[in-house]
């Protein structure tokens, strides 16, 4: 496997960025040309979970996938945190497009991920790339930046549908653009199909959000398969053994672990 810490720059001239996991070519294999995933980790807007980025896109390693792990500007980075969070996905789609010859990947099986708040940076890039007015302010072309599918995991996608009030100094964060504070009003039929888990009794990310994306999908007519499992609470990521927390033996949740393969099985049918 060859890894590679990158800096790129996005449509908005602003530096990102990204951890690459390319595996290494094997000639004898009937798989030439891999998918990509592209995994964007959540927390809270204000670190990036480092249990949502590397494990994640290993285990997608395993099963065949190169994979990425994107960084993208927090609270606390200079300037907002949108347009640039969701232009950093679309630039890194448009990289690896364009050098798919040298990731050995199939530019028609790009995937992204996002978990929690990431899934918020995931959904609002996927409206960003069928709109005529972020087309048309950052020169970028549809088919050049749009995923060919998304998983979005306990997803923030309304921002003010969360558990707990907003604190007084990151209100300034949200962004006003009501396409921007709910992905849900950016749903189009021209959306990647979307694979979607979250717990039911998620505490932080309430499941409102899902529900309300979920609903978006279906009125635009857009492939989804969803997944809510009954127990899991936040954050559980992949829900095995190997990334749980130190007091956080919940995390571990084998049920849960279920959405890792119910997602492959779903990208086999949607990639």
């Amino acid at each position: 496997m060859k890894t590679e810490n990158l800096t790129l720059t996005n449509f908005n001239d602003r530096q990102f960025k990204i951890h690459t996991y390319i595996l290494n070519d094997n000639p004898n294999t009937i798989l030439q040309k891999r998918p990509l995933i592209i995994v964007v980790p959540g927390g809270s807007f204000d670190h990036l979970s480092l249990r949502e980025g590397e494990p994640v896109a290993l285990s997608y390693c395993a099963h065949g996938f190169n994979s990425v792990v994107m960084e993208y500007n927090l609270i606390q980075d200079e300037g907002a945190i949108y347009p640039d969070a969701g232009l950093d996905v679309l630039s890194t789609i448009k990289y690896f497009r364009n050098h798919a010859e040298e990731y050995n990947i199939d530019p028609s099986k790009i995937v992204t991920i996002g978990f929690s708040a990431g899934g918020h940076v995931v959904s609002v890039a996927n409206n960003m790339a069928v709109s005529e007015k972020y087309q048309t302010k950052y020169h970028f072309e549809k088919e050049n930046v749009i995923s060919n599918a998304t998983i979005l995991g306990y997803p923030l996608i309304n921002i003010e549908k969360i558990g707990f009030p907003i604190p007084k100094a990151a209100e300034n964060d949200i962004p006003q653009e009501l396409d921007l504070k709910d992905s849900a009003l950016g749903v189009t039929r021209e959306t990647p199909a979307t694979f979607i888990f979250q717990a039911w009794d998620d505490p932080v990310v309430l499941i409102s959000n899902s529900l309300e994306y979920i609903q978006a999908l279906y009125d635009n007519q857009v492939n989804c398969e969803v997944h809510l499992f009954e127990k899991g609470g936040h954050g559980f990521s992949i829900a095995r053994p190997e990334v749980v927390e130190k007091g956080r033996e919940w995390q571990n949740n084998p049920h849960a672990a279920r959405w890792f393969k119910l997602s492959l099985e779903w990208l086999k049918q949607n990639i």
